[in-house]
């Protein structure tokens, strides 16, 4: 199925030539002196404390990279970004726990960040592993590093690498990530300008370090619309576009050629609360994330499932199917937040289930319909008219439920109120709450062996007495 567009031609054109007018004309703070001597170095100006980077200095640093980077699990999952395929990631960096069985929330733990990715790893629909939650018992320096060495245990399926703040990870990183045999051109490692328009000094410190090391840069801009960026949505997702290409022409800069991928985190300001809106809009400011990176080439990641709602409810579905089918539609190589709720405050393993069947009914939506002569199937009405007038008993009925025609679901309802109520009136959310625990208790990931284990205790060690500042 074609990509449904949401913008003209035009109109992504326009974005991109007012993208290019931000970055020469406005410019992007920067003072981090090691990098910026680059960039003054490679053609760029000042403009008081702002960096003004030329048009076709940008125009050729995306030239430049890889845009359809690939990764690997260790189970030999292959996932090529930008390829054609959409592929579902889980949200990362959750704080709290939703427990659906008893309603309430708790703060994350180490054991949590286990139980998340064996979860996920069971899950086929989540195609790749973020580290999920962040415990709270961990010191600040090392949460990133500790969320990852924590996951690569648990799941066989290609991670995407941790968001990092500081220059220091990217070693630990790439060190860890070899232990299970992930080179540096197959780890992802995200990081997050400040909105609006401003590279930190750590931010780009680390940029640096992740171009040397070769991995692949998910430059993650967070703006909020009204707040941190423009109200209006084309505002935002241009300002958001030179965050991201900022950091994309340091790094093309200090290492031509290597990967990227487009990312866009825009959330629109709810006027009334001050937190970002899980509306409709989010999953319009995804789809125009989408148009403009394609523009470029990359391959782009996006919000999909994505809510503020604090349970399992009405407002949860409503809000992440709007947020994932109008980004999928648009042609989206990976959309992220199965599990995410509270924008993205907190995860729920029963939401893990839940949004594992959801990604079957977006990706039979993106697939659309055939006319063919198969499926428009006049022979096979013909043959049915003439015989049994039942279509049940045909090889092609069979033929097309096995092709996915219809996408069968464990969890939703499909029987009478009878046969619903006899079997305890459960809901979709209980059946989803159930299955998670099921998982859980049943499913095994094939471990790491033991000197692999040790060198990531190893390596964890090294990272605490080089990182941790000591009171």
């Amino acid at each position: 199925m074609p990509p449904l567009n949401f913008l003209s031609d035009d109109d992504v054109k326009a974005m991109h030539e007012a993208t290019l007018r931000v970055m020469s004309e406005v410019g992007i703070i920067w003072t981090h002196k090691p990098s910026l001597n680059t960039l003054l170095q490679a053609g760029c100006t000042m403009k008081d404390n702002r960096v003004l980077m030329p048009p076709d200095l940008v125009m050729d640093c995306i030239a430049k990279a890889n845009k359809r980077p690939t990764i690997r699990g260790r189970n030999g999952q292959v996932n090529e970004l930008g390829g054609g395929n959409l592929y579902f990631h889980n949200l990362g960096g959750a704080r709290d726990v939703f427990d659906a069985k008893t309603g309430t929330r708790r703060i994350a733990t180490d054991r949590d960040v286990i139980d998340s990715t064996r979860l996920l790893d069971a899950l086929p629909n989540a195609h790749t592993v973020t580290p999920f939650f962040t415990p709270q018992d961990v010191p600040g320096e090392l949460m990133s590093l500790f969320m990852y060495r924590h996951t690569l245990p648990h799941t066989t399926k290609p991670i995407q690498g941790p968001g990092i703040q500081f220059a220091e990870e990217v070693k630990y990183a790439v060190e860890m990530a070899a232990v299970v045999g992930t080179p540096p051109e197959e780890l992802t490692l995200s990081l997050s300008p400040v909105s609006p328009l401003t590279i930190h000094d750590p931010a780009a410190a680390a940029i640096v370090e992740m171009a040397k090391a070769g991995v692949i840069c998910a430059n993650l801009p967070a703006p909020t619309g009204g707040a941190t960026s423009p109200m209006t949505i084309t505002g935002s997702l241009v300002q958001q576009s030179a965050e991201t290409l900022a950091l994309l022409v340091m790094a093309q800069i200090v290492n031509p050629g290597c990967a990227a991928v487009y990312c866009g985190r825009l959330g629109m300001l709810e006027p009334r609360t001050g937190l970002i809106w899980g509306g409709v809009e989010l999953g319009l400011s995804s789809a125009g994330t989408v148009q403009l990176g394609h523009y470029y080439g990359f391959s782009v990641n996006v919000y999909g499932f994505s809510t503020n709602a604090h349970t399992l409810d009405a407002q949860n579905t409503f809000e992440r199917g709007l947020n994932a089918a109008i980004p999928a539609l648009a042609g989206a190589d990976e959309l992220s937040g199965i599990g995410e709720m509270e924008a993205g405050v907190m995860g729920s393993y029963a939401q893990m289930v839940l949004d594992n069947e959801f990604v079957g009914g977006v990706m039979r939506l993106r697939q659309g319909l055939s006319a063919d002569v198969e499926h428009l199937a006049v022979e096979i009405i013909g043959n049915v008219m003439d015989g049994t007038r039942n279509f049940l008993g045909q090889k092609h009925t069979l033929k097309h439920l096995k092709a996915g025609e219809l996408t069968l679901t464990k969890l939703a309802e499909r029987n009478s109120w009878e046969t619903w109520e006899n079997k305890g009136g459960k809901q979709m959310a209980d059946h989803a709450v159930d299955e998670a625990e099921r998982i859980l208790r049943e499913h095994q990931v094939p471990p790491l062996e033991p000197q692999q284990e040790q060198e990531l205790d190893r390596i964890m060690a090294a990272a605490e007495k080089e990182m941790v500042r000591r009171k």
